[in-house]
This record gives structure tokens, C-alpha cells and sequence, in this order.
């Protein structure tokens, strides 16, 4: 295999369309490429040492540097995305991979890492996540948990497999928005979306289906599973701490069992109602649908 000169590597270093950088073995960064210097706008004297970070979202800033300095320690590779200001002012989103280089003795050189932008692709999962997450819990929203229900019933119904669905209401939300404000309700909804995901299984779908509203999805359930699963919701639920006010959580749950001949806006009501029977005997119960 022919060797390159030194001028061909740095030609093809310079001309490649990643934005590369060298870091020396005190963590400094002490070259970019080209393509780096135009993406940025800057000079390399501007860029070099820590200059670099400069550019770097205030909001990414701190696990950028974390990530990096980590890495350094070990001596490990490192993968990460962060924000960097491009030369328009646009902070763009870059998928930044470092990894160690040694000389040819085995001696620990520093680093050298490569850049590219991938603002369409995180910006296309961040919307992905938009449309299937709640912003206030960031569990399932309602959309989501429509699609999600509407699969696992024609499924259900198809191959003949149980199919479980609760519907979950806080018990004296209205109060605790009263008397604490609706920044703590919103901190309550997100502590019971947490206990929820805890308790269920992961193959059951689990989201907030509007206002202290919940909703579980429980594929290929029999009624003795579902009933273990809401007992154990209950039981997760702990106090919130509110300044010096410990405020009690529960829940009213109503549990619907899937039957051949009935639709999803059936099976959604008796739920529904399983959950207003329960809290009219007082809350922080599970009722089914159907028995007295």
C-alpha cells in the first residue's frame, strides 16, 4: 500500500466534509479543520485551547464539557450532541465523536474528533416526540394512547387475547391546585406519571389522557394480572413533599376487561364509570367493572 505525504493528509483533512479537531494530552484543543473554521465563522486562534466552547448553547454547555472531560480522564471514546453556533448565529444541532490517539511508541497523545451537523435528524425526533409525549409528564399523551389503544383492541379482538384498560383520576386534584398553586399540581401530575411507569409491566402503555386523567393499556391481561397491577399502583404511591406540607396521593382506578361484540368507546366508558365508583366510595381504590 502506498504512503501518503504529509501534504496529502493534511489536504485530505482539510477538504473533508466533517468538521474535525485535534486535542493535545492536557484536554486543550489545539487544531480544527477547515471545514470547522467556515461552519463557525471564526479563526483558528479564536477556536483554539477552550475557545471552541465558546460557541457552544448555553443549555448544552455543562454536559458537553462533562461528557468531554470524562472521556479525557479514561481515555475512552466519547459520542455526544450539543448545539454549536454556526456562523449566521444559528445554533445547529452536531453529533461530535472523539476517541484517543497514540504515536507510534503507544504513548497517549490526546484526542482527535470529528463533527457533523444533524439538525434535521434531532429536530425530526423531537417533533416525533412532540406528537407522542405529554410536555408536562413526558409519558404518553391522549394521540398516542388513541393509536395505541385502537392496535392492541384490533388485536385483542383478532387473535383473542385478554385486554385490560384503566382509567386513573387524582383523587382531590382540584384541592391540592387550590391551596398550593398550579405549579405544584403540575409537579403532582408528573410524581404520579413516574409512579405509573414504575408499577406497570413494560409491554403495558401507560399516558395521560387529559387533565389528572390516566390511562393504562394492558395487552393479553386476564383479570387476576389486571388486578395485581392496580393494587400495585396504589400501593407505589407516596406522599408529596410541598415546602413543609406532606400532601397524601391517591388514586381512583377503574378497570375494564376487554369482551368479544364490544367497541373501544365502550370498553373506555365501562372504565370510566368502574373509576367514578371507586371514588365515590372514597378514593385511593381500584374498582371492576361489572362487580359489586
Amino acid at each position: 500500500m502506498m504512503d501518503l505525504s504529509y501534504s496529502e493528509y493534511k489536504a485530505i483533512v482539510e477538504s473533508s466534509p466533517n468538521m474535525i479537531w485535534r486535542a493535545g494530552t492536557d484536554a486543550n484543543c489545539n487544531y480544527f479543520n477547515e471545514t470547522w473554521l467556515k461552519f463557525t465563522g471564526k479563526t483558528l486562534e479564536q477556536e483554539l485551547g477552550s475557545g471552541w466552547a465558546e460557541g457552544v448553547h448555553p443549555d448544552d454547555y455543562d454536559a458537553c464539557l462533562k461528557t468531554y472531560l470524562e472521556a479525557f480522564e479514561k481515555r475512552e471514546p466519547f459520542e455526544m450532541e450539543y448545539r454549536l453556533k454556526r456562523f449566521d448565529g444559528q445554533s445547529r444541532w452536531i453529533s461530535d465523536r472523539g476517541v484517543p490517539f497514540y504515536n507510534d511508541r503507544g504513548e497517549f497523545c490526546g484526542y482527535i474528533g470529528s463533527c457533523v451537523d444533524v439538525t434535521d435528524r434531532v429536530e425530526g425526533r423531537k417533533l416525533t416526540e412532540m406528537a407522542h409525549y405529554d410536555k408536562t409528564t413526558g409519558i404518553y399523551n391522549r394521540n398516542y394512547l388513541d393509536y395505541r389503544l385502537d392496535y392492541e383492541f384490533d388485536k385483542a379482538r383478532r387473535e383473542k387475547l385478554g385486554l385490560a384498560v384503566f382509567m386513573m383520576d387524582i383523587d382531590r386534584f382540584k384541592l391540592i391546585n387550590d391551596l398550593y398553586g398550579h405549579d405544584a399540581g403540575d409537579k403532582v401530575l408528573a410524581r404520579v406519571a413516574r409512579t405509573l411507569l414504575a408499577a406497570v409491566r413494560k409491554t403495558d402503555i401507560a399516558g395521560r389522557y387529559g387533565g389528572d386523567e390516566f390511562l393504562a393499556v394492558l395487552p393479553n391481561t386476564g383479570l387476576r394480572d389486571a388486578e395485581t397491577i392496580a393494587g400495585r399502583i396504589l400501593s407505589s404511591l407516596q406522599p408529596f413533599q410541598i415546602g413543609q406540607q406532606s400532601v397524601p396521593l391517591s388514586l381512583s382506578i377503574g378497570v375494564a376487561m376487554h369482551e368479544n361484540g364490544e367497541g373501544i368507546n365502550e370498553l373506555i366508558k365501562k372504565a370510566d364509570e368502574a373509576m367514578y365508583r371507586a371514588k365515590k366510595e372514597g378514593g385511593g381504590r381500584y374498582r371492576v367493572y361489572g362487580e359489586r
